[in-house]
């Protein structure tokens, strides 16, 4: 059985939630239903679950805020919300599990059969951890970003990214200072957490930031000539899209 508490402040919510569970997730085992934030950190501290269900949008303390009051992490987290899709862009990057409110009966189904798997695995704490350092730097007006490396978390601003390359399943993040930050994510990963930013991919390869871009260079698809003197190649299949979206004329 997996211990679990569901955590909203709509008591309708937890009981359909509830009722759903215990219809089609006979393994689920439901320790306590909490309206608050507050509540929640009590059933947390009292019952040590396995998994939380997690609504977001709370009065006083939504749920990153509880989140971020516990001294520990040893449990999923499922999200219930109705966040917008920036948000949900991180929940991908950070491979946490969420359900749109209303939840549809198959993706709850397909959520627990997800926590299934990973308890077969040690939970990844550092994913939990990770999303939060991204929704404390606000996920609409982020400056700032929290990438996985080797070491833990790498804090970066934002306008201080040129360009990123992929490398397999890492990517080297290409600074103003020319430092270079490689990451435990893959380009596509890191694409995710930065759109609706000055950001555009350009090629399968590379995914650079426009404010430092220095000219664009023609040619069979094109050649960005970037504030640090590197060139990167323009792909076909992005040609059309970069050049609409910087308004340039080839």
């Amino acid at each position: 059985m997996i211990k679990t508490i569901l955590i909203d402040d709509e008591q309708e919510c937890l009981d359909v939630l509830e009722m759903e569970l215990k219809s089609y997730c006979s393994d689920i085992l439901i320790l306590s239903k909490c309206l608050s934030g507050e509540e929640g950190i009590r059933a947390i501290g009292q019952f040590n679950p396995e998994l939380v269900f997690l609504d977001i949008s709370m009065p006083n303390m939504n749920g990153f805020a509880m989140l971020s009051k516990l001294e520990k992490y040893n449990f999923d987290v499922i999200f219930v919300t109705a966040y917008d899709s920036f948000a949900l862009t991180a929940f991908e990057f950070c491979a946490i599990d969420y359900l749109l409110k209303p939840v549809l009966t198959e993706k709850l189904i397909r959520a627990v059969e997800r926590v299934r798997e990973k308890h077969k695995k040690p939970i990844n704490v550092h994913s939990l951890e990770l999303l939060l350092a991204n929704m404390r730097a606000g996920v609409q007006v982020r400056k700032t970003v929290a990438v996985p490396t080797v070491e833990g978390l790498e804090f970066i601003a934002t306008d201080d990214i040129i360009y990123i390359e992929a490398d397999s399943s890492y990517t080297w993040i290409n600074l103003v200072n020319q430092e270079k930050i490689i990451v435990s994510r893959t380009l596509k990963d890191i694409e995710l957490l930065l759109k609706g930013q000055n950001f555009a991919r350009i090629h399968q390869s590379y995914l650079v930031n426009l404010q430092h871009v220095k000219r664009y260079v023609k040619g069979d698809n094109g050649t960005l000539v970037m504030n640090n003197g590197k060139l990167l190649q323009v792909s076909r299949a992005n040609k059309v899209k970069l050049m609409n979206l910087v308004k340039l004329q080839s």
